[in-house]
């Protein structure tokens, strides 16, 4: 029940942060990601390419293996993806 509410509060707070708009530049010209999503995110994930997808309103890197790149979602250490609060 206290996961529950932290990962509440961590969306919460993740949309707030997008509404400040505190970003961190990434290269590639796609969006930049929030400083807030980046201190959220695990280790050994590549935030130089997280972007947002528009799509599912989540975070997503690309994970660059042996044979092939693959998009796979931004996580915090807990392993829960980083998604944006939808507005309905």
């Amino acid at each position: 029940m206290a996961e529950t509410h932290v990962t509440r509060l961590s969306l919460l707070l993740l949309a707030a942060s997008l509404g400040l708009g505190a970003c961190a530049t990434t290269p590639g010209g796609s969006a930049p990601l929030p400083e807030e999503v980046a201190a959220l995110a695990g280790p050994n994930q590549d935030l130089t390419s997280a972007r947002l997808l528009p799509e599912d309103g989540c975070y997503w890197y690309a994970h660059k293996g042996k044979v092939e790149t693959t998009l796979l979602p931004l996580r915090t250490p807990a392993g829960n993806p980083i998604c944006v609060a939808r507005t309905e």
